[in-house]
């Protein structure tokens, strides 16, 4: 679909894979971390639309499946001198349009949110980015009876299980994908898994997540494994409120750095209860 904004002379059109190198600058622009194997990963699971003027991409906007009910969205970025003129409605209505009747998950800076509240949707939590360097982390041992080990191929079906379980949405393809380029740690109870916790490159180092787990002190086990393995990195991780992990996060020495709203339109997916997802994947995936 190609639309023409006449007002501004500006074509909205699908976002296609020679476009990445272009989003790549685009959010280096407004200061985005993603490197362009980062774009690359988000377009491989779903697609978009970019605004171009001149030949020039000046805006983005993506969507993702996740089964035939939730979808979420992201990517959203007007280059800074094209900003105020009504761009990012546009995509945004190009993107829900596309989306369909999906229940649709975003999260809100806090500028965008009164768009988004405008567009249908409604906040229903909050996340906080953490980010740093550790040199010297604190460990947090798994309960007794438990230890973390490194994730098997004979486990991915059980992390499936597990990431629908803590998220209440299907997950098999967006972890099908995200285990091509993130290492993984699980807990393990003799045998039976109690959660997992990934990790790959992004941005100016590594990331951590998603990691799903039943209680905060497995989660934080997982979590104080990787910041270890991975001493003297840049290390990130977005968190949900309701775990609670942020205060444990400063202490460990990874930083608020800022925080985004969780919202959606339609209705909220319901994780198991006693299964929980602390960090999510990106802000694009949830």
């Amino acid at each position: 679909m190609t639309i023409q904004h006449l007002d501004t002379d500006i074509t909205y059109r699908r976002l296609r894979e020679s476009d990445l190198p272009a989003a790549h600058r685009l959010s280096q622009a407004v200061r985005w971390p993603h490197r362009l194997e980062d774009w690359q990963f988000v377009h491989r699971l779903g697609e978009g639309f970019v605004a171009e003027r001149s030949g020039e991409v000046i805006g983005t906007a993506m969507c993702w499946s996740h089964g035939s009910d939730y979808a979420t969205l992201g990517m959203i970025i007007v280059s800074p001198e094209a900003q105020g003129k009504g761009i990012g409605r546009v995509l945004m209505e190009s993107i829900l349009d596309l989306i369909g009747k999906r229940h649709t998950l975003l999260f809100a800076t806090p500028e965008g949110q009164p768009l988004y509240e405008r567009l249908g949707f409604k906040a229903i939590g909050t996340v906080h980015q953490h980010r740093g360097t550790v040199i010297k982390p604190a460990v947090v041992a798994p309960p007794p009876g438990e230890r973390i080990r490194p994730m098997g191929l004979n486990d991915r079906a059980k992390l499936v299980e597990l990431a629908a379980a803590g998220t209440g949405l299907p997950r098999a393809s967006v972890l099908n994908e995200l285990l091509q380029v993130a290492d993984g740690v699980v807990l393990d109870n003799q045998g039976e898994l109690t959660g997992f916790a990934l990790m790959r490159r992004f941005g100016h180092g590594y990331v951590i997540g998603p990691v799903v787990a039943s209680s905060p002190e497995r989660a934080k086990a997982m979590i104080s494994y990787w910041v270890g393995a991975r001493a003297d990195s840049f290390i990130r991780i977005d968190v949900h409120d309701s775990g609670q992990l942020s205060p444990w996060l400063q202490e460990l020495g990874l930083l608020q750095a800022d925080s985004v709203v969780a919202m959606v339109r339609g209705v909220a997916p319901e994780p198991v209860p006693g299964m929980q997802q602390f960090a999510i994947i990106n802000q694009a995936l949830g």
